[in-house]
């Protein structure tokens, strides 16, 4: 199978998308399929990821929790669905329209002044486009705290390649503490109470940070749009220990990544910090902090695939996602997973 990370292009066949959680495929979370890259290739189950760690290295989670953040609405020619991505310090929310079969609203279509009808007479009034040059995402007034909504309201965002809607709690993670995530910070999911306790008794430590993702762009390939986050003192100080003392600081998932990477300097030295990451990895802006992370299947052309490249190398990469489609793996968030580390 020809995979080119440089274009992040590759063939991903349809029967390569996990269309519902592994509990419906008879599997618990930790039983979820484990490809180890780094110095040569390993097929395992997820369970077995202590095996392949080090006493000594420090495994990094996100402490997010996944809000029920899709909300159905109408505009004025019909239903749609709307996603909530964060909120602003001026009250304001960022939102993207969505159809009902969860495809992109056409962006010509939304204009300032557009406003989406929501449950219980609420309503989303599009105040203008979040980003320079973007259209996708927009600024929206409400005239409720949309929490109350999503409380009531509200169910995981999803996409097309995952036909049935499943509840909050298989969008949920073992580590999440702080709601605040529109998207599931999946790269947990396979995570069980069982297996943090394996990996604590096999020596290796754990440490949280909090970065609330957005929604993501599945179809146009955008690179992640600004998140908030928090690197605690602790993590920072347990990530420079286990460095210094020649342990292995392994992120799970890109939320990890961008996290601790907003908060390393030059050296790779991680210090406490919070507020808002626009910081985008990839082959010209190296990872300086992970050493290796914990991930799902990235869809062709998405931009976490430059990430992941930023910490384990082209090589590494290249050969795990040719390995992976050869040998059916699971893809998207309720897919297989993969622990890349640096490449030689």
């Amino acid at each position: 199978m020809t995979v080119t990370l440089a274009r992040r292009s590759f063939v991903l066949p349809p029967e390569r998308n996990a269309v519902a959680p592994p509990e419906a495929r008879g599997l618990a979370r930790d039983e979820v399929r484990l490809l180890v890259a780094g110095d040569g290739l390993t097929h395992a189950r997820f369970r077995e990821l202590p095996a392949h760690l080090r006493p000594g290295d420090l495994v990094v989670v996100n402490n997010s929790a996944t809000l029920a953040a899709a909300v159905d609405g109408r505009m004025a020619d019909g239903p749609i669905a709307l996603h909530f991505a964060t909120w602003l310090d001026d009250g304001g929310w960022v939102v993207e329209v969505r159809t009902t079969t969860r495809t992109p609203y056409p962006t010509d279509e939304l204009s300032a002044g557009t406003t989406i009808r929501l449950p219980e007479g609420a309503r989303a009034t599009l105040r203008e486009p979040w980003l320079p040059g973007g259209r996708r995402l927009w600024i929206a007034d409400l005239t409720v705290d949309p929490r109350r909504l999503l409380e009531v309201y509200g169910y995981p965002i999803t996409y097309s390649y995952v036909p049935q809607r499943w509840s909050a709690s298989y969008h949920s993670t073992v580590f999440g503490r702080i709601p605040g995530s529109a998207e599931m910070p999946s790269a947990a999911r396979p995570f069980t109470e069982r297996l943090v306790l394996d990996l604590i008794a096999a020596g290796v430590g754990l440490a949280p940070i909090t970065l609330h993702t957005g929604v993501s762009s599945p179809e146009a390939g955008e690179p992640p749009s600004p998140e908030r986050f928090v690197v605690p003192d602790s993590t920072a100080r347990a990530v420079n220990d286990a460095k210094a003392a020649g342990g292995r600081v392994i992120a799970v998932g890109t939320t990890v990544t961008r996290a601790l990477e907003s908060a390393a300097d030059p050296a790779g030295r991680v210090h406490a910090a919070s507020g808002w990451t626009e910081l985008v990895l990839g082959a010209d802006h190296p990872a300086r902090a992970v050493d290796g992370l914990i991930t799902g299947w990235h869809a062709p052309g998405a931009s976490h695939l430059d990430l992941l490249v930023a910490v384990a190398g082209e090589a590494t990469v290249h050969e795990a996602y040719s390995a992976a489609l050869d040998t059916g793996y699971l893809w998207h968030e309720f897919g297989d997973s993969a622990l890349l580390l640096r490449g030689r």
